[in-house]
């Protein structure tokens, strides 16, 4: 049975992903299709990344495994890793953040390309992306379902120490910065096989001034006894993101920030406008009064005068 979907509340501000090495540059063409249906993917390139659909900011995987790439929707994609990823935990006390006993083997889909696995990383290359949106995204992890725990982390070269990404196990906002107009790869480690659900939510801030975001949930089939008529039918309530991916798309354009309404702003201005004129009324009906004790008691001492 899958675990429970871990829901993350806000957190401390994003990290920042190393910049990728330079046998990572890749440009991604602005008409790049839009596959449909079920695709299993279980050996080559692929990214999440941010995408704008029919004018909609979304968040896609971009599927490099055949000649011609093309952008799928995850929903309908399986990310299949399979045993020829197992590896054996380091007894190193730097790995101790994975949370998992030394010696112990789990499923790490790598960040220097195993041909055997599928390789895994993000994009921010989308043309429309690069022109629209002020620095880079922010990539956010909402929650995992699965039978373990999901570790994402980045390590540049043997000696350098590794840098935490995401963890399942934490319950807090795990966001961190990429660059516009990058790609990396990074270290997806599975501490147990089966059945992973991933949500992730991508936002980024516009040069018009608004902001744009989008969520999308990734499936992991992690191991080769794991079913895959299994992984696609299993299913998540992923927390909703604080701007809807729809509002993000049809305010992209505009400078609006997402999920922003007009109509609990005009209601709140009508009801600040009201009590404003409420305000004023007691200010002139208690001015009255104020007065008109004012006259009277005048009077009173006029008619006392000899």
């Amino acid at each position: 049975m899958l675990g429970v979907l871990l829901v993350l509340a806000t957190g401390p501000a994003a990290a920042r992903a190393a910049q990728p090495a330079p046998d990572l540059s890749q440009s991604i063409a602005a008409d790049q299709p839009l596959a449909t249906g079920r695709a299993t993917l279980t050996t080559g390139h692929v990214d999440i990344g941010p995408r704008y659909v029919d004018g909609r900011w979304t968040l896609l995987i971009h599927d490099g495994t055949q000649a011609q790439p093309v952008w799928r929707n995850p929903d309908e994609t399986l990310l299949r890793v399979s045993d020829a990823a197992l590896q054996t935990v380091p007894d190193d006390p730097a790995y101790a953040f994975l949370g998992v006993d030394a010696g112990k083997q789990v499923h790490v889909v790598p960040q220097t390309q195993n041909q055997n696995v599928v390789w895994l990383g993000w994009n921010t290359q989308d043309p429309r992306v690069i022109h629209t949106i002020d620095r880079g995204v922010t990539l956010t992890l909402l929650g995992v379902r699965g039978p373990g725990t999901l570790t994402t982390y980045l390590q540049s070269g043997n000696l350098a120490p590794p840098q935490p990404l995401w963890r399942s196990t934490e319950t807090k906002a795990q966001p961190f910065w990429a660059e516009v107009n990058t790609h990396t790869h990074a270290n997806w480690v599975f501490s147990e096989p089966g059945v992973y659900l991933v949500a992730v939510r991508a936002s980024a801030d516009l040069i018009s001034g608004g902001t744009a975001t989008a969520t999308g949930t990734l499936r992991f089939a992690v191991g080769d006894g794991t079913d895959i008529e299994e992984a696609f039918a299993a299913q998540a309530d992923p927390p909703a993101p604080a701007d809807p991916p729809a509002a993000a798309g049809d305010r992209a354009g505009t400078g609006e920030p997402a999920g922003s309404s007009r109509t609990p702003l005009l209601a709140a201005l009508a009801g600040s406008a009201a009590l404003l004129a409420l305000g004023l009324v007691l200010v002139v009906v208690r001015g009255r009064a104020v007065r008109r004790r004012v006259e009277s008691e005048r009077d009173t001492r006029m008619e006392a005068l000899p």
